[in-house]
């Protein structure tokens, strides 16, 4: 796809140098929208605006929509305020709403300027929501019957009306604003016969969620049920707007990036890789490495602590790094295995012994199966093949025993604190990666020395 997006790019600035407006004109209108937004990317600042003057009014709308914030932003100071108006005016609600919220204060006057006042009030009305929830990223411009309509009165309100709404295909069914049903082109087609009307064929069974549910949950709820738009009501039930696929998309892949983000010890950041600068990426990542260092103190504080148990077998020093990295790869494993099942709601606190008896069995598994393999590979490898002579079986076997229980520990540690979190109201993604390594270190070092002190008899 990078490589079409490119070729497209060159393809567009080799016409504009050579002044082929009319050629260029042809080439960006077989286009989509989308596609167009991708190649204006790779253009200087000054080319974007030149270019996007010459597309037809509804896919400058739909490209303005799929553009980067920066790109918009270089777009709206290069706009007259008529142009920009136009292109407002054209938007969707939601994606007008989303406009207003990446831009800077001084944008955000103009843009609102230049509104219809109808667009204007609604835009108003939608930013009242609080972020990330479902009236966030609602629409309020859908299609709307009424339960005596014929199918034929219905099929003539969504002709005269669908050119302002973003989905025609589902249909709520209203009076005085109560949601009463949902229905489809596909119901009014299949089964619209002379004196039936709306009521007669709707499905009253409607799945809807409110104003204040977690736009999360909403796309969720969408991905599960298969819809293309979900309804939006408020407390009394009164229809307010609806929640279309894409959106729950976005919403999903927001989601998942600021996830990972999470997860490998990052601040979440809202601009790609490319467009983030040196500084940005700093900004987001000093803060965990800073917590992450300092935390790495109670492990140094715990070697120091055994460290005359090192001085009498140093060579228990040379299996350190082995143990805190499979204690940490194990705990990594389950914390994102189990984050993940609670983000898609597989998972409630109320499941958490059923959680840490699955994890006991599936560690111990591990735990033998590493434990057994990591014996062979000290005694062939570090004790026969190097040569070292420190290395005697019960060495081994405390380095093995503390790997079994490392990685019972690590799992329980990794399926525990995101279920903790989760049931605190905290993000459960914090707690994978780096945290769970940097605890599960610690308590590897304690285990492996308390058995080294004990089985080897240590001072």
């Amino acid at each position: 796809m990078n490589g079409m997006e490119k070729t497209f790019a060159q393809e567009m600035l080799e016409l504009l140098g050579e002044k082929k407006y009319s050629a260029l004109k042809q080439e960006l209108g077989a286009k989509n929208g989308a596609d167009i937004a991708a190649a204006f990317g790779e253009l200087r600042p000054d080319q974007i605006p030149l270019l996007f003057r010459l597309l037809p009014k509804e896919l400058a709308a739909e490209t303005f929509v799929e553009m980067e914030p920066e790109d918009r932003e270089v777009l709206i100071h290069g706009f007259s305020d008529a142009e920009l108006g136009e292109v407002i005016n054209e938007l969707f609600v939601d994606d007008a709403v989303d406009l207003v919220e990446e831009m800077p204060a001084n944008v955000v006057k103009r843009i609102l300027a230049q509104a219809e006042p109808a667009m204007r009030r609604e835009i108003n009305e939608l930013l009242r929501y609080p972020e990330n929830s479902a009236g966030s990223i609602m629409t309020t411009e859908y299609v709307s019957l009424r339960p005596d309509m014929s199918v034929d009165e219905a099929i003539a309100h969504i002709r005269r009306t669908a050119i302002d709404r973003e989905t025609i295909y589902t249909c709520y069914v209203t009076k005085s604003r109560k949601l009463l049903g949902v229905i489809t082109i596909k119901d009014m087609l299949l089964y619209g016969k002379d004196g039936v009307t709306i009521g007669d064929i709707m499905d009253e069974n409607v799945i809807s969620v409110e104003t204040l549910t977690d736009q999360e949950q909403v796309a969720q709820m969408l991905s599960k049920y298969d819809f293309l738009a979900l309804p939006v009501v408020d407390a009394e039930n009164r229809m307010v707007g609806i929640v279309t696929f894409d959106d729950a998309m976005d919403v999903l892949e927001d989601e998942a990036t600021e996830d990972i983000e999470k997860m490998a010890g990052m601040l979440p950041s809202d601009k790609t890789y490319l467009r983030s600068s040196s500084v940005d990426l700093f900004k987001h990542r000093i803060p965990w490495l800073l917590f992450l260092m300092i935390s790495a103190t109670f492990t140094g504080w715990i070697i120091t602590s055994f460290e005359n148990a090192l001085a009498a077998q140093v060579v228990l020093t040379a299996f350190i790094p082995m143990l805190m990295g499979t204690g940490g790869n194990s705990g990594s494993q389950t914390s994102v295995t189990v984050t993940r099942a609670l983000s898609l709601d597989e998972l409630s606190f109320r499941d958490l012994p059923a959680v840490i008896w699955k994890e006991i069995r599936a560690a111990a598994l591990c735990g033998v199966v590493l434990a057994a393999a990591c014996f062979v590979k000290i005694m062939l490898v570090d004790r026969l093949a190097f040569g070292n002579a420190d290395i005697t079986p019960m060495v081994a076997f405390v380095v093995c025993l503390t790997m079994a229980l490392t990685v019972v520990i690590a799992k329980l540690i990794g399926c525990s604190l995101p279920m903790l979190a989760k049931k605190l109201g905290l993000d459960p993604a914090v707690m994978a990666g780096p945290i769970i390594s940097t605890t599960v270190d610690a308590v590897s070092l304690l285990v492996y020395f308390g058995a080294a002190k004990a089985l080897l008899r240590l001072g």
